[in-house]
């Protein structure tokens, strides 16, 4: 589950440099695309703000998970514990 969202992370961030590198670009290679590079700016920060959103997401996903597991593990491994000091 978590590579899902890092992989979305990672996509989203592309963006947000492939919208920042046109806030720089001069308008006469944009025809028909906004010009204003305020608005460039804004969507590569807002892209980049989501994408590190997802990135922790993926984070918190992946711990969860492992604590998760391993607890599991464990309560496994007592149970063999036990079962092995009745008989």
């Amino acid at each position: 589950m978590s590579r899902n969202f890092y992989i979305l992370a990672a996509t989203l961030v592309f963006f947000a440099l492939v919208s920042a590198g046109m806030s720089l670009a001069p308008s006469s290679f944009q025809p028909g695309l906004p010009a204003n590079g305020s608005l460039w700016r804004t969507v590569a920060m807002f892209l980049l703000l989501f994408g590190l959103l997802s990135a922790l997401i993926g984070v918190m996903s992946h711990l969860f998970e492992q604590v998760d597991r391993r607890s599991e593990e464990a309560r496994q491994a007592a149970r063999r514990k036990r079962r092995g000091e009745k008989n």
